[in-house]
């Protein structure tokens, strides 16, 4: 989904966590001899840790590379889906500029996005980065952008409150019926205690619907996205379960049409046993909201069969030129897409300023960068890594998909089927899910 409060929210190297998403643009390329850039994404000045980092990196390389210029702007969010798509039409992206992986071939589709396939060969790293996250912004063979961070979802569970139930935190459940049978446990354990939760507004229940259906082997389109397939035994166990849950086994509580911060504030009081997030949450969930990393871990999804990915790159407007297209990949490679380096990957730096480090992050890199990117966070780490990796073990078993075309429509429709399914115990799947699948044709047949 977009970013959090619906889903791309990144831990910041400082404060918290960044939530990061879109900016202004400027245009000239040259001033003093040198190539100038614009680039967007840069923390806004009340992430004072992240903004000074960032002003840091950036100095680094312009002493560096003296012959460039660069020009950040900085906005909260990086990409705002309100203005995204004015500022493509009207020409006034910056020549470096942030994307959701769900975005990268609409911007290609409308003609914004500059052709990099003859200048990638220049950036240092972009053989080490994983196949399948370059193959997001490779379109028709041309590669139109470049990759930054990933997430992937999974099961956040509290450990305390597994102990309390009787349950092994350290075998988390790996099947839905597991899942069931722990929210049941856990919701036993009474004084408000909600065993599993859930969204179900705001775009984020359609979202939800689409990784646990996913996590069943199902798809919400068909391969060559032209029909909608939720309709489908796996779309009915997904609400079937959900209806369950809430209905004969009161494992989700009463409270409904919740949203990430609803959950979130949940499990950081110690009243939720588990909820569908990225590890992203992890560090929101104990600075923010009062959880103990010691009692928050991580599983893979449950079903065995896929996960949801996300992430974000940058691409680069279709008016850089050759020049600013060249001084562009260079500055990617020096802020992001150094192993152990940079805004995103200078660990001993974080560490030193309280950020978390250890977070069982999707590995952006593989081979001899991959095992210097994880030498360089495992010397740093500075929270319950052990948490973590029955994730790590899970996911590597899982297909990693990306989210459907045109998801905030689709998730827009979802969103009604589950908020129906949560607050009325007579819902009719059947035909919440025909319908449901009738206007999710109509909008990718509208394209």
């Amino acid at each position: 989904m977009r970013s959090t409060g619906i889903r791309r929210t990144a831990v910041a190297l400082g404060v918290g966590a960044l939530v990061l998403t879109a900016c202004g643009s400027d245009g000239d390329d040259a001033a003093g001899g040198k190539t100038r850039i614009t680039v967007n994404c840069m923390p806004p000045k009340s992430a004072k840790a992240d903004r000074q980092f960032f002003e840091e990196d950036i100095a680094a390389f312009e002493k560096q590379n003296p012959d460039i210029d660069v020009v950040p702007h900085d906005a909260f969010p990086c990409q705002d889906p309100k203005t995204f798509d004015a500022k493509l039409a009207g020409g006034q992206m910056e020549d470096v500029f942030y994307t959701y992986f769900t975005d990268a071939r609409h911007v290609v589709d409308i003609g914004q996005a500059a052709d990099l396939t003859p200048y990638v060969k220049e950036l240092k790293s972009y053989e080490t980065i994983q196949q399948q996250l370059r193959d997001i912004y490779t379109v028709d063979g041309k590669v139109y952008g470049i990759p930054r961070t990933g997430y992937s979802m999974g099961l956040i569970y509290h450990r305390e409150l597994f102990e309390k139930a009787g349950l092994d935190p350290d075998r988390p459940p790996t099947t839905w019926a597991e899942v069931r049978d722990a929210a049941k446990k856990i919701a036993a354990l009474g004084d408000g205690t909600v065993g599993y939760a859930d969204y179900s507004a705001q775009n984020q229940g359609g979202w939800h619907f689409t990784a646990e259906l996913y996590s069943q082997g199902g798809d919400v389109v068909s391969a060559d996205g032209e029909k909608a397939t939720i309709d489908t035994p796996e779309g009915h166990a997904v609400l079937r379960t959900l209806h369950d849950m809430r209905w004969k086994d009161g494992s989700m509580g009463s409270k409904q049409l919740l949203v990430i911060n609803d959950v979130q504030q949940m499990m950081g009081a110690g009243k939720l046993g588990m909820y569908l997030a990225a590890p992203d949450n992890i560090p929101i969930l104990v600075k923010e909201k009062g959880a103990a990393y010691q009692d928050i871990a991580i599983a893979p999804m449950p079903g065995g069969e896929a996960t949801l990915i996300g992430g974000d790159g940058y691409m680069f407007s279709k008016k850089a030129s050759p020049e600013q297209i060249r001084a562009g990949l260079k500055w990617l490679d020096h802020m992001f897409l150094t192993p152990g380096d940079g805004f995103l990957g200078d660990y001993a730096r974080a560490r030193k300023n309280d950020a978390p480090v250890g977070l069982p992050e999707p590995r952006l890199f593989t081979g001899p960068a991959d095992a210097r990117d994880q030498q360089v966070k495992k010397a740093n780490a500075n929270v319950p890594v052990g948490n973590y990796q029955s994730f790590l073990d899970g996911n590597r078993a899982l297909e990693m998909k990306i989210e459907p075309p045109h998801a905030q429509q689709l998730y827009s429709v979802l969103d009604g089927v589950v908020s129906a399914v949560l607050t009325k115990e007579d819902a009719d799947i059947d035909r919440l899910l025909k319908e449901a699948s009738g206007k999710i044709d109509g909008i990718l047949a509208r394209g």
